[in-house]
C-alpha cells in the first residue's frame, strides 16, 4: 500500500506517560530531538486536548510541538485550548480576561495553572503556538476535528479562514456570543447544543434544567430526538415525533468522508459511532486508555485498525 499513514490520537489532557506509552506501542522513538516513525510515510495526527487534568501539560505541549515542527505530526484545535486562550487573553475594553477566573473555570485548568503562572513568559509563549492550531483538517481520504465535523459551519468556517487557522483577533472575535464566529467555532470545537421544541425540557444527571439537548451530530439516520439526544437521563421527557428539518440537516452525511473526533470522554468497549465517523476519546485524561487509530490511505473506518494500550480490543464491531 502507497501513500501516507496516519496514527490519530485524541485527547492527551497532560497524561505524559500514556501519551509516550502510546507512541512507543505504535513504534516511533525519540529520535534527533522529535519522536519518529522509522517508516518515513509514517506520522500522527492529534486531535487537540492536550491541556488540563494530567499532571504533565508542558512535557505534552513539548513533545506534539517537536513532532509538528519535525514534520512528523499534524494537530487540531480542543476546546481546552480554546478556553485556555480566552482564559490568558484579555478584553481590550474592560481588561477582563475572556474568559472568566471563575471557581468552575479555575478548577478545569488547575493542572495548566500548577505548571503555567498567568502573564509569564512561557505562558504567553504557549497560548500563541495554540493560537496556531487550525480547527479542522481535510486530508486525502479523511477528516479531523476536535468534537463535531458541522459541514455548513466548517463551509462558513471556511470563508473566514483558508487554513483551518484564525488570527489573534479572530480568536478574540469567538469569545463574543454576538459574533458569527462564536458559534461556528463553539460548536466545530465543543459539539452542537440543540434547542428543543418550546415548553419542553429535562433535567441533567446533576439535576440542572435544560432547555438545549447536546446531539448525535454523526447520526444520519437519526429520526427522532431520542434517537439524537446525548445525556438525557430521562429519555421520556423528550419531545415526540420528527425532528426539525435544521437537526437532521446538521447530520454528517452518510456518503462523505470518514471522520475522526475526540472530545466525547467515553468509557466501555469502543465502537463505530457511524460507518464513515469514529471517536477516539475514551478518557484517557482520567483514568481511561488512550486509544489510537491507524489510518490508511484511502481507506475505511475498521475497529481492526484501533490500538487500545492495557486493554483488550473488542472482537466485534458495532454501531451507536
Amino acid at each position: 500500500m502507497t501513500g501516507k499513514t496516519y496514527d490519530i490520537i485524541p485527547d492527551i489532557h497532560g497524561q505524559y506517560e500514556k501519551l509516550t506509552h502510546a507512541l512507543s506501542g505504535l513504534g516511533y522513538r525519540e529520535h534527533h530531538g522529535a519522536w519518529r516513525h522509522p517508516d518515513p510515510l509514517r506520522s500522527c495526527l492529534f486531535l487537540g486536548d492536550f491541556i488540563d487534568r494530567g499532571p504533565r501539560n508542558g512535557d505534552v505541549i513539548r513533545l506534539v510541538r517537536t513532532m509538528l515542527d519535525a514534520g512528523t505530526a499534524q494537530a487540531v484545535m480542543g476546546n481546552h485550548e480554546l478556553n485556555a486562550i480566552h482564559f490568558h487573553s484579555q478584553d481590550p475594553e474592560t481588561g477582563t480576561p475572556l474568559r472568566p477566573w471563575s471557581a468552575k473555570n479555575l478548577r478545569q485548568h488547575h493542572s495548566f495553572l500548577q505548571e503555567f503562572t498567568p502573564g509569564s513568559p512561557a505562558t504567553q509563549e504557549a497560548i500563541s503556538w495554540m493560537q496556531g492550531l487550525p480547527l479542522f483538517l481535510e486530508l486525502d481520504g479523511f477528516r479531523a476535528v476536535h468534537a463535531c465535523w458541522d459541514e455548513a459551519r466548517i463551509d462558513k468556517l471556511g470563508q473566514h479562514t483558508a487554513t483551518g487557522v484564525l488570527s489573534e483577533a479572530q480568536l478574540m472575535q469567538v469569545a463574543d456570543p454576538k459574533h458569527v464566529l462564536n458559534d461556528l467555532v463553539e460548536t466545530i470545537t465543543k459539539g452542537p447544543d440543540v434547542p428543543l421544541p418550546n415548553g419542553h425540557r429535562f433535567a441533567d444527571k446533576d439535576g440542572h434544567i435544560r432547555t438545549e439537548v447536546r446531539v448525535k451530530w454523526w447520526n444520519a439516520s437519526g429520526k427522532s430526538w431520542a434517537d439524537i439526544a446525548m445525556s438525557v437521563p430521562t429519555p421520556n421527557a423528550l419531545p415526540t415525533g420528527a425532528l426539525p428539518k435544521n437537526v437532521t440537516a446538521m447530520a454528517y452525511p452518510a456518503g462523505a468522508k470518514p471522520v475522526f473526533f475526540g472530545h466525547y470522554w467515553l468509557t466501555g468497549t469502543p465502537v463505530l459511532q457511524a460507518p464513515n465517523a469514529l471517536c477516539l476519546d475514551y478518557s484517557a485524561g482520567k483514568d481511561g486508555p488512550l486509544i489510537s487509530y491507524q489510518m490508511h490511505p484511502e481507506s475505511q473506518i475498521t475497529l481492526k485498525n484501533m490500538s487500545y494500550p492495557n486493554v483488550n480490543p473488542p472482537q466485534t464491531e458495532a454501531l451507536i
